[in-house]
């Protein structure tokens, strides 16, 4: 589904990250760990496409990708419904309702409300129901867990089991505050560029 070899990238012709080279199937996770600055966001945004690799091999396989980052791309003038509604029309993939998944996350009571109005973790919530609303076959999460709650963190853990359950596949880069276990994880350290 996603396979890399010898990925680089550089900024101002420094390596941001260790070289990186994996296979990623369905069914299966990428978690990327690492301390603050390593470069786990820089490599995200390389698998999504927003950055170009300075060198190495990158194919994507994948029936769709859906990309949750630290910028959320919630728009404040909306509300949590129009917001879904937008991404499910802009998508026009799912068969979902917009008013199950609102429920699904745990914004049900503020589903009308603006999304300016929202705490963080509620954006974030709003952010991660676009993935349930999406007919993607790879989700690339960018601290998925971030501004969450416990119940919060619940909910990514729960999505992302259903996710891979029907074959999905998944990068989540994290700086190891919660660390899931699920099967068909494989753990590569951006730091030692090595995987754990």
């Amino acid at each position: 589904m996603l396979f890399a070899s010898e990925i680089r990238f550089e900024r101002y012709f420094e390596p941001v990250f260790q070289p990186v080279s994996f296979e990623l199937g369905g069914g299966s996770v990428l978690l990327v760990t690492g301390d603050n600055g390593c470069g786990k966001t820089t490599l995200i945004r390389v698998l999504a496409g927003i950055l170009h690799p300075t060198s190495g091999t990158l194919r994507n396989s994948a029936r769709g990708m859906a990309y949750v980052g630290h910028y959320l791309a919630i728009k404040d003038d909306l509300s949590v419904l129009e917001n879904l509604r937008f991404m499910r029309d802009f998508m026009g993939t799912s068969a979902r309702s917009t008013d199950d998944v609102i429920e699904q996350v745990g914004l049900g009571r503020v589903a009308e409300q603006l999304a300016r109005t929202l705490s963080a973790g509620q954006r974030k919530r709003c952010a991660l129901a676009r993935l349930l609303l999406s007919d993607t076959e790879l989700w690339l999460l960018d601290e998925p867990y971030s501004n969450l709650d416990q119940k919060g963190v619940g909910l990514v853990d729960s999505i992302l089991t259903d996710h891979l359950a029907g074959g999905g596949a998944c990068v989540l880069a994290t700086h190891g505050a919660h660390r899931p276990d699920w099967s068909g994880t494989i753990d590569y350290n951006l730091v030692s560029g090595a995987r754990a």
